[in-house]
């Protein structure tokens, strides 16, 4: 699949979020919810973190709760990659306070209008937010302390572009917190070529170990895996079950069992180095 063929799909699926006002789970069996919670209370968030965002914020759509993970100081300028309608920045504006700031970039233009109205209706004034790629950061080198992103660097094309441009604009000592989906093993072939699975953070994913290589390679120090979570299909609403045999009737059951287990949830941290650091051992050897 070309680059800008998927990018054109992830972005009018996205959109389809809000133009629709609808979140990944409506009815609790249209994207595998098995009940009628909020899904991001199963991710990490607190009931208190969904009363303080604004409404409308919160689409459903993470795998975590990078925010928790993060440990937002006040004062800190934090970066959220695919920001959505801004329901992480939000809460990280909180946490930075008044002497922060928050930039959100996402490059679903629907996405950013309902993020900067939110905003403005709300008075975050600590907060903003920009339409751009984050394989091409409408940021400036060096500007930011923390990077947040919540399910969204599967879906780049070039994963290995994004964690090169978070680099770039980290401070030295600054640090990467992600959660995202991985693979623990390839695809069927007719899922990893699903357009819809792409979407979906699926089709788009890395195996786990490829993942964790692109950060480092990036130049990040200390990448470590801090939370994990694995799928399955017992975590299938009984009609999203059904609609995938229906959409793979090519796969047995346990195929789609195997396919199911091969996604695993991750939190992934990462430091830039210290100015005079060029590695990730102790300060006595690097000079730092």
């Amino acid at each position: 699949m070309e680059s800008q063929t998927i990018k054109a799909a992830v972005r009018e699926r996205y959109a389809g979020f809000v133009t629709n006002n609808q979140s990944c789970c409506p009815p609790a069996s249209s994207c595998g919810c098995a009940t009628d919670e909020d899904p991001s209370l199963r991710l990490g968030y607190e009931a208190q973190d969904l009363a303080a965002a604004p409404e409308g914020a919160n689409l459903g759509l993470g795998c975590g709760n990078p925010v928790a993970m993060a440990s937002l100081q006040s004062g800190e300028t934090v970066l959220d990659l695919g920001s959505g309608a801004g329901f992480d920045a939000f809460l990280a504006s909180q946490r930075v306070g008044t002497e922060g700031h928050v930039i959100g970039v996402d490059m679903t233009p629907q996405m950013i209008e309902r993020a900067t109205t939110l905003a403005k209706s709300h008075g975050y004034t600590n907060v903003e937010f920009r339409l751009g790629d984050i394989e091409n950061l409408p940021v400036a080198d060096g500007s930011v302390d923390a990077i947040i992103s919540n399910c969204v660097v599967n879906l780049s094309t070039d994963k290995a572009r994004v964690f090169r441009e978070a680099h770039r604009v980290l401070k030295p000592g600054g640090r990467l917190m992600v959660s995202d989906l991985v693979l623990v093993r390839h695809l069927p072939t007719v899922i990893a070529q699903d357009m819809d699975a792409y979407g979906a953070c699926i089709a788009g994913a890395l195996l786990k170990v490829d993942y964790l290589a692109a950060i480092k390679a990036a130049g990040f120090e200390n990448v470590a895996v801090v939370g994990e979570r694995r799928y399955g299909l017992d975590m299938f609403s009984p009609e999203l079950l059904e609609a995938a045999k229906a959409r793979y009737p090519g796969l047995s059951a346990e195929e789609l069992a195997l396919a199911a287990g091969a996604v695993l949830s991750i939190q992934v941290e990462g430091w830039k180095a210290e100015s005079g650091r060029t590695c990730g051992c102790a300060p006595t050897c690097c000079g730092g």
